[in-house]
């Protein structure tokens, strides 16, 4: 068995926090860990909100809390804005995990090496990966998320909007 230090059994630790509007993906593939320290008195741990005004910000830094709260040291749990958090932190298993969970991963900017100047990148389907989508409402059930229809399946889905 390989020996792990503390500060990568609290790293793993984090990956099983979920997010809480979205319990499929971990705060870890959301990309919103910042940093993580460790020291005889505390673990201290940053995180980056996907929006200023995002209404699980306390949920998040209690499940954390929580979480952490097992390695027998104090917990300081802290959102900071000394980088703004973007949609290019989501890991590539955080796509997948919104994918099967109904959610359009972000589609990055514009298309790279296209002639054209795109308005839009196409969003695919995450049910049935039809690249026929449209907007339904820029503003879905939380500041992160827009509301998209698939013309192919006819399934509403969000999006999780790029930042």
């Amino acid at each position: 068995m390989i020996a792990t230090t503390l500060l990568e059994d609290i790293k793993l630790a984090l990956a099983e926090a979920n997010d809480p509007e979205i319990p499929a993906i971990s705060i870890v593939d959301l990309g919103i860990v910042h940093a993580v320290s460790v020291a005889d008195d505390a673990i201290r741990v940053e995180l980056l909100p996907t929006f200023v005004g995002c209404p699980a910000l306390d949920a998040i830094r209690d499940a954390v809390a929580s979480r952490l709260a097992t390695f027998g040291r104090p917990v300081d749990v802290r959102f900071v804005f000394t980088a703004p958090w973007t949609s290019d932190r989501i890991t590539p298993a955080g796509h997948d995990a919104l994918r099967r969970s109904g959610f359009a991963p972000p589609t990055g900017s514009a298309v790279v090496g296209s002639p054209f100047v795109v308005l839009e990148a196409p969003v695919q389907c995450p049910f049935c990966g039809s690249p026929k989508t449209r907007l339904e409402n820029a503003f879905g059930s939380a500041q992160c998320r827009s509301i998209r229809y698939c013309t192919s399946c006819r399934q509403p889905f969000e999006q999780f909007k790029d930042i």
